[in-house]
């Protein structure tokens, strides 16, 4: 299904070149990651599927654009115009703290629309809303918060903290491969030839489409795996969340029917949006280990959010490190044999069987 879209995604760029009353506009010279994206997003819908693309500064020019983005010292979505370089410029995708750049703008304004294209749910769906702000959270707001200089750590309190980087890791960014993408060769493969009437435009333009098919390339395989892979999940883990009392008395419980579901994200979200009491929170989930009939089963504990080590309550300490038949002793009678490890961490362990396992997540509840 991904491989359709970028097809579909690259049948529309070799319409480009077809003349349309439908131009969009940006500058030119050192192009950056947010414009890229923004002009990629554009050209995925029907109305801008075959727009041309000018880039320059001369107003005169970007005044006969239909859209323009990045340049102009204008934000009027009424008129198309959507840059965030002007001192007047203040305005924040909703409930977020970071200032767009032309990427958060065109993603706000059009966002839904290409997600209720890719999915072909209604404008007015709420799967379109959830997706649309997952990909705001997961993708656009890192490349407005590049644009705008916003680091996603606070330089002053890493230093305060005594915190230093172990490693230089700017230099794989997608940001940093469209930067690099403004000193390559202008002789590469594919670049025009050095005898077009005006190459050095030509170059820049090409390094620019290559950039934008970096961005836009990467916006769509988060849109694939949030639109098959994550938001089918919610309903899984939703449902699991809701049968919870019946996976264990205390409620704590969740019990997930099959493999490889992100489930952390939604849970974490299911139990906001249910007002769940701190002291109800679920504490472990068990799932098998693999999609297949008699598959080992998994236990593990819940972290305290999305992005800790710690967790909410750590599986018993005297089974951490512990394996096999070591383990089935430490577990006693109360759990049948196949007791197969749990990390030295206490983070997640595993058993043959799945009532062994919801043995063990029963024993880890009481202790």
């Amino acid at each position: 299904m991904f491989r359709n879209l970028i097809k579909m995604a690259t049948e529309t760029a070799s319409k480009r070149l077809k003349t349309d009353p439908v131009r969009i506009g940006t500058h030119n010279g050192h192009f950056h990651a947010d414009e890229a994206l923004a002009v990629y997003l554009l050209r995925l819908l029907p109305d801008y599927a075959s727009a041309s693309l000018v880039r320059t500064r001369d107003q005169s020019l970007l005044d006969t654009c239909h859209t323009v983005v990045d340049v102009g010292g204008e934000y009027d979505s009424s008129k198309n115009r959507y840059d965030h370089h002007q001192r007047t410029f203040n305005t924040f995708f909703p409930e977020h703290e970071t200032k767009l750049s032309s990427a958060g703008l065109v993603y706000m304004h059009f966002g839904k629309a290409i997600i209720s294209q890719y999915t072909k749910l209604p404008l007015d769906h709420p799967d379109v809303e959830l997706l649309y702000q997952k990909l705001y959270d997961d993708f656009v707001e890192a490349v407005d918060a590049n644009d705008n200089g916003v680091s996603q750590y606070d330089d002053v309190k890493l230093r305060q903290a005594g915190i230093e980087k172990r490693f230089k890791a700017g230099g794989i960014t997608l940001a940093s491969l469209v930067n690099d993408l403004n000193h390559e060769d202008p002789l590469a493969v594919g670049a025009p030839s050095k005898d077009t009437p005006e190459q050095p435009q030509a170059e820049e333009d090409h390094r620019f489409s290559q950039a934008s098919t970096l961005m836009g390339n990467a916006f769509l395989r988060k849109l694939h795996g949030a639109a098959t892979a994550w938001l089918p999940a919610r309903t899984i883990v939703k449902d699991a969340f809701e049968a919870r009392q019946s996976a264990h008395p205390s409620g704590q419980l969740v019990v997930l029917p099959r493999a490889g579901i992100p489930w952390k994200e939604h849970l974490y979200n299911i139990e906001a949006e249910s007002g769940l009491p701190q002291d109800k929170q679920i504490l472990f989930v068990i799932y098998p280990e693999k999609e297949e009939p008699g598959s080992k089963w998994r236990i593990q504990a819940v972290s305290k959010d999305m992005s800790s080590f710690e967790n909410r309550k750590s599986l018993p300490e005297p089974w951490r490190g512990v394996r096999d038949a070591e383990l089935d002793a430490l577990l006693g009678s109360d759990v049948e044999d196949g007791a197969v490890f749990v990390h030295a961490s206490g983070f997640i362990g595993g058993h043959k069987t799945e009532a062994g396992v919801r043995a063990m997540a029963a024993l880890a509840l009481a202790s």
